[in-house]
């Protein structure tokens, strides 16, 4: 039987690995600078080690250059203008093309619900990874889910075929210009203990 100490051993403790957890926190306003593809490209492969149930690995991750960026911040433009006018529009616009990195993650779309539902788990743990990756690499992210990853146009403007991937959300990421402050739920209104 293998040594308990060898197979619980970490290179940080759990009061370290704590604190940087909190330390991350969602970015939306970063440098202009753009990060080197190989930090992110690092990021990505830690990704992958997320758990995702019988080892199906249902993430897809797409770097988005500056023709792809464009097209999606023309889309989210129409969207919201559709929605909330034109003047809300242009400056949704404008601050989305202020984003420095752009990331699309997807999901392989699976028949069976529960394997759906877990491959969509496993994505979202993914994506967890990959923030804190980032994080300890000095930026900051932000995965957006809104209107936008839902439209039938994003895909195919990306060259992704619909029909066998859905976007589970789009990453911005750079060099944050600040890092937010957010607090959480007190632990005892979110823990109760089950006979």
């Amino acid at each position: 039987m293998a040594d308990r100490a060898a197979l619980t051993s970490s290179p940080i403790s759990p009061a370290q690995a704590a604190e940087f957890i909190r330390g991350r926190r969602t970015v939306d306003q970063f440098t202009a600078e753009v990060p080197d593809e190989a930090i992110i490209r690092d990021a990505i492969e830690v990704a992958r080690w997320a758990p995702n149930h019988h080892l199906t690995q249902p993430w897809r991750f797409y770097l988005i250059g500056p023709e792809s960026r464009a097209a999606i911040v023309d889309l989210n433009t129409r969207l919201v203008a559709a929605r909330k006018g034109d003047e809300v529009a242009a400056a949704k616009r404008e601050r989305w093309q202020q984003m420095p990195g752009w990331l699309a993650v997807t999901c392989e779309h699976n028949d069976d619900p529960v394997v759906a539902r877990e491959d969509y788990a496993a994505c979202a743990c993914a994506l967890q990874n990959l923030a804190l990756y980032l994080h300890s690499a000095g930026l900051g992210s932000k995965w957006i889910s809104g209107e936008v990853t839902r439209s039938p146009d994003l895909l195919p403007m990306l060259g992704i075929d619909a029909a066998r991937e859905y976007c589970v959300g789009l990453l911005w990421y750079g060099y944050p210009r600040r890092r937010p402050r957010s607090q959480r739920s007190d632990l005892d209104s979110i823990v109760s203990r089950c006979p």
